[in-house]
């Protein structure tokens, strides 16, 4: 398969990220810097709907492209109220349709010619790069008739729209108009509604003295005396052995010591004192991540998303790298995918680096230079540019060899 040769080389740098060992992100370069995503090769953005450089190209020839689904409540549940279905181009959206009672759609891109609630973002001759440059609306219909070409979706996702709830986005870069319409399920997730929580209730139920030592224990690791702070907390716990709190600043306490199997111990204790306290699950992540046990990172990674699936980018980040070393591309290229959705001043430029690498893997490759290019243009310090692009090289290769109108496999 293509992307063993190229397995290696991506990871010697993302093994560069574990060793930082960092707490909250990794830094990248400032938003909107470099190459992005629907930047060719020539380094000029483009639109959802660009001049094509070659006219003959049937990549460009407007036919109808239809697409079907089903949107789900996070709970499993039908909607019971109106939903949305919309395209977004470039960051602009459109409503395409609706769901109907059943929570299923189907519809023809580019038909629905419905004027956009206020706020989303519409007009004449509207320019998302400013200025003139002959770029078109990528919303309007083709000059060529009816339908839209597969460039047309370049840069392009559906998701649901419902006041208070996030939507799964599905792209639709690489869709051609042969392709089996159904997309599958999109779920909606309230925003703000999370299983899990930052603070144990735990901590509630604690007796005096174990909270005094709790306490005393927080001083001392302000004033930098671990030693003090860690009898404290052997005593707090001791007394109250279900001190998830106690458990978790233990573990940290170990973990900064690199003393990372007893501090996995404690992480494990503070879980089992109380399963939807987030922290530990955080924690035990990026030890995992240091250790490249990659089963365990996913499958920690895993459980703090299924108990908060908004607050965490990190945790969609290293989901996406284990399951690239797991060779499970798909669902490294929807973590990546989120953990960018999540990320909008753009502090982690390495998801944009993972899902380039998910992309080829699957054989995405036009939709995976994107990506890279991404990375490429803000690069975290320590980053292997040349080797990089390198990579992005052998993908491009690809991507010319890739007969046009090719399904992905």
């Amino acid at each position: 398969m293509f992307m063993h040769g190229m397995i290696a080389g991506a990871s010697i740098f993302i093994f560069a990220f574990a060793a930082a060992g960092q707490q909250g992100g990794a830094t990248g370069g400032a938003a909107g810097s470099g190459a992005g995503a629907g930047t060719p090769s020539t380094g000029r953005p483009t639109t959802g709907r660009p001049t094509s450089p070659f006219p003959n190209d049937p990549r460009s020839t407007p036919r109808p492209i239809f697409i079907s689904g089903k949107v789900l409540l996070s709970d499993g549940a039908a909607p019971s109220t109106q939903i949305k279905i919309e395209r977004v181009c470039n960051g602009i959206s459109r409503v395409e349709g609706y769901v109907d009672r059943k929570g299923t759609f189907g519809l023809e891109l580019g038909r629905n010619m419905e004027v956009q609630d206020a706020s989303v973002s519409s007009g004449t001759g509207f320019d998302p790069f400013g200025g003139g440059g002959g770029r078109r609306d990528p919303f309007q219909q083709g000059s060529g008739g009816p339908g839209m070409s597969e460039r047309d979706l370049s840069g392009c996702e559906v998701r649901a729209a419902l006041a208070g709830y996030r939507s799964d986005s599905i792209s639709l870069a690489s869709r051609r108009s042969m392709d089996n319409p159904d997309l599958g399920i999109i779920v909606l997730r309230p925003y703000g509604k999370s299983e899990g929580q930052l603070l144990s209730a735990t901590t509630a139920l604690a007796p005096k003295d174990a909270k005094k030592a709790y306490e005393k224990a927080l001083d001392a690791i302000k004033k930098r005396k671990l030693e003090e702070a860690q009898t404290n907390l052997e005593q707090a716990t001791t007394i109250y052995p279900r001190y998830a709190a106690a458990w978790y600043e233990m573990g940290r306490l170990l973990e900064q010591r690199e003393q990372l199997v007893e501090a996995h111990r404690a992480y494990d204790q503070a879980r089992a004192a109380d399963s939807k306290y987030l922290p530990p699950y955080e924690r035990l992540s990026f030890i995992a991540f240091k250790e490249s046990k990659w089963q365990d990172v996913a499958d920690y990674s895993d459980q703090l998303l299924r108990l908060d699936p908004a607050t965490y980018p990190d945790a969609y980040y290293l989901s996406s790298v284990a399951n690239f070393q797991l060779q499970h591309f798909d669902v490294a290229e929807r973590h990546a995918r989120e953990a960018i959705r999540l990320d909008p001043a753009k502090k982690n430029m390495r998801s944009h680096y993972i899902l380039g690498l998910a992309l080829a893997s699957q054989q995405k490759f036009a939709e995976s230079t994107t990506f890279i290019k991404t990375f490429l243009g803000a690069p975290p310090a320590g980053t292997n540019v040349e080797q990089i692009s390198k990579q992005l090289a052998q993908i491009e290769e690809e991507a010319a060899r890739q007969p046009a109108g090719s399904p992905s496999p």
